[in-house]
């Protein structure tokens, strides 16, 4: 499903009471009109929003997110279906040196 056309899945009442926050729960009560999913009220999430099975864990380039802690596993990655993502533990002297041999390897890195 198109991300612009997916409904804001918000908490039932957290307009009301600023406290609960915005943050998805599912509604339990027996009464709960969310929960009998009335016309005018907020969408339950449900399978039927969910990515198609190819395009699922995707990133929006269109690549499969391959994170990376050394030098060695950039050679495991294809360059044709995977982006590197760097993991943050890695400090900034081996960041270089993965960036530039990714450059080499014609590697897409998605937080250079």
């Amino acid at each position: 499903m198109n991300p612009r056309k997916m409904p804001a899945f918000k908490r039932w009442l957290s307009q009301a009471y600023p406290r609960l926050g915005e943050a998805w729960r599912r509604p339990r009560g027996k009464h709960s009109k969310v929960a009998l999913k009335q016309k005018s009220k907020f969408k339950m999430p449900n399978p039927s929003y969910g990515a198609p099975r190819n395009l699922r864990f995707l990133h929006p380039s269109g690549f499969k997110e391959v994170l990376v802690f050394n030098l060695r596993s950039l050679d495991n990655v294809d360059p044709k279906t995977d982006a590197v993502k760097i993991a943050h533990v890695v400090g900034k002297r081996l960041r270089l040196q993965m960036v530039k041999k990714a450059e080499e390897l014609k590697l897409k890195v998605l937080n250079p």
